[in-house]
């Protein structure tokens, strides 16, 4: 197990931006702070994320998970019964949310766990904020159950590994949306569906393609603002503002003027958010390279484009 300073490091390096593997009951987890658009966006880098498939956020109690989503009946009482534990519950967003909404995928949901194993608790309870945390593998390989297997895959982009011993679950957590048409099974994991229909007195649902909209990526219009988006505009044409990457750039606003892809996924979101708020007819986008987080980038700006109603 760790010493107090393990943990005390790996907070001050999360307050820092950095990335941390951390165990939990299921597996470990590569966190970062779920708050800060960059950290998150490491977490990306780091797995060789295809896409920006939601992030879970970790917390230390129930109470601080109230704080991040809006919690039903159903949702409520399935968090007071299975929390702490393997089970994620994806909820609508509360207004004040902090998690980055790269987190989130740009969707109005948001996914919280509280994991059991005390270390990780000992680790958000020290940091007091959520901490994201996929598992801590480079994305499409098999998950870490041990700090060894952590080291194998990622050790040289991960600084701070807390080792924990095995994680006694072994398989990741369960994932549930629960919205007004009821809980959905996203995920299969470490509660079985049979144990929380049991326990809710009526059956979890599988969704179909049109219910899963809050799992990532389901339709091809989607993460879409009010305005219309043209991509791989080299320049902006008559009425649109320009959303820039690298050297294109053309007024205030750019992904990222170094041309870096990290800090282009950090800010996606945000800046759509923001440019959007101020009501353009249009927004051009610049090229954006298509390697690394640049493949990601480019498919949420193509559902975003999509014409709507797809």
């Amino acid at each position: 197990m760790n010493s107090t300073k393990t943990i005390t490091e790996a907070v001050r390096a999360l307050h820092s931006g950095e990335l941390v593997a951390f165990p939990t009951e299921t597996v470990y987890g590569l966190g970062a702070d779920a708050t800060q658009d960059y950290a998150v966006a490491k977490v990306y880098a780091a797995k060789g994320r295809p896409q920006f498939n939601p992030l879970i956020s970790h917390v230390a109690s129930v109470e601080a998970a109230f704080q991040l989503g809006d919690f039903d009946e159903s949702s409520h009482r399935l968090a007071k019964a299975f929390w702490p534990g393997a089970l994620t519950l994806v909820v609508p967003r509360q207004a004040s949310c902090p998690v980055s909404m790269l987190a989130s995928a740009g969707l109005d949901t948001v996914a919280i766990r509280v994991p059991s194993h005390p270390v990780a608790l000992q680790l958000l309870q020290e940091f007091g904020k959520p901490v994201v945390a996929p598992s801590a593998n480079p994305s499409g390989q098999l998950s870490p159950t041990t700090a060894q297997h952590v080291r194998d895959h990622l050790g040289g982009v991960v600084r701070h590994i807390i080792d924990g011993g095995s994680c006694s679950v072994g398989v990741e957590s369960t994932v549930v949306r629960v919205m007004e048409d009821g809980p959905f099974l996203l995920r299969a994991g470490g509660i079985a569906r049979d144990e929380l229909s049991r326990f809710l007195g009526f059956q979890v649902m599988t969704p179909t393609r049109f219910d899963a909209l809050h799992a990532p990526g389901q339709l091809a219009s989607h993460y879409a603002p009010r305005a219309a988006l043209r991509l791989d505009a080299v320049a902006p044409d008559a009425g649109e503002v320009y959303l820039g990457f690298g050297p294109y750039a053309y007024g205030p606003w750019s992904l990222s003027p170094s041309g870096n892809l990290i800090e282009a996924a950090a800010n996606l979101f945000h800046l759509l958010h923001q440019i959007d708020a101020g009501q353009p007819d249009a927004i051009a986008v610049a090229p954006i390279p298509h390697d690394g987080l640049g493949e990601a980038i480019n498919d949420r700006l193509k559902r975003a484009a999509a014409p709507r109603g797809l």
